[in-house]
């Protein structure tokens, strides 16, 4: 055997390379600096930030849920900044109208025809702030938007641009005055992600900052750093990471569980195993990997299905929520070899 080769015992992460099919190189410097300029604002939150940059490699809209002041809102703007794209913020309020959102026909006197006005949905990135203030009617001019990224009005078809996200916030706690999310709605979002309160620490500071900036905006400092062209170019790498046929079972397995699953009286619906699909992808792209691995099957699953499944009655009056028996499911199932 030659001196300069390489015993068993040898082989380090230093000696070994693995080799990519897919360039990902430019979209982790994206990434990487998309998050630098998100976490001089934000403190903590970590996991949110992935999710929503998943949310956005993958094409999907994201619900978030929480207390006020745990920083939604400004997540959201702040994602809009550092990517230079459209931005749009709409009030959800229970005298909200379809056509506020849409737009509508104006009849012009010069031209003695009708004129389309478009609403504020036509942008890139939508924030929806406390989306579950408005009534269903409201609700119900959504749903072909999320799914289909155009709108109809009047029998004529509107494409909107790409990319297009929307970004829901909503309070779990203050439920007088609200309406609760059509089914058929939820289903359209990637991702429900809960944000909890920070811990001592970053509660400090978040303080230390604040009383830092004086008379400067939160916003002021954050440098976008990737464009609309771009987007849709990461949009279409994801697309191409490689998953392997027993990981795709794996995916069908969970999400067939929860539809078996007696803490459950609503399961998921094949939607659901193709938003884990994508989202999987979405996770080991930012990973730097052009391949999924079981671990980002469960990274995607609880946010992908939290909000997909209805706990059963008896379950819920005990305090058991979706997402527990979701890590349940997760857990039970048998992870591919």
């Amino acid at each position: 055997m030659e001196e300069n080769n390489i015993t068993e015992n040898e082989i380090t992460n230093e000696n070994v390379n693995f080799e990519t099919r897919i360039n990902l190189a430019p979209l982790l410097e994206h990434v990487t600096a998309i998050k630098k300029e998100i976490e001089t604002v934000i403190v903590g939150q970590h996991k949110m930030i992935d999710q929503l940059l998943v949310a956005v490699l993958s094409n999907g809209h994201v619900l978030l849920e929480g207390v006020p002041g745990v920083a939604k809102t400004i997540t959201a703007k702040l994602l809009a900044k550092a990517i230079n794209i459209d931005f749009s913020r709409i009030q959800f309020t229970p005298d909200l109208m379809p056509s506020d959102i849409l737009g509508t026909s104006v009849f012009n006197l010069k031209s003695s025809e009708f004129e389309f006005k478009k609403g504020p949905i036509f942008s890139n990135l939508i924030l929806i702030d406390e989306i579950n203030r408005a009534p269903a009617k409201t609700q119900a001019a959504l749903f072909e938007v999320m799914e289909e990224r155009q709108i109809t009005i009047d029998g004529t078809a509107y494409q909107l641009d790409t990319p297009f996200l929307v970004i829901a916030t909503q309070n779990p706690i203050e439920q007088e005055g609200t309406y609760r999310l059509p089914e058929a709605q939820l289903d359209r979002f990637l991702f429900k992600i809960a944000i909890d309160y920070p811990k001592l620490n970053e509660e400090i500071l978040i303080i230390q900052r604040e009383h830092l900036l004086e008379n400067h905006g939160k916003l002021e400092a954050i440098k976008a750093v990737l464009s609309a062209s771009e987007i849709k170019q990461y949009q279409a790498l994801v697309k191409q990471i490689r998953v392997e046929p027993n990981l795709l079972e794996y995916i069908a397995r969970i999400v067939v569980n929860t539809r078996e699953n007696a803490f459950l009286y609503l399961g998921a619906s094949p939607r659901a195993s193709i938003a884990i699909l994508n989202a999987a992808k979405g996770f080991a792209a930012i990973r730097g990997r052009d391949f999924v691995t079981p671990e980002d099957i469960k990274d995607a699953a609880i946010p992908v299905l939290q909000h997909r499944v209805i706990v059963s009655p008896e379950r819920e009056m005990e305090g058991i929520t979706s997402s527990e028996i979701i890590k349940q499911i997760i857990e039970t199932v048998e992870i591919p070899r």
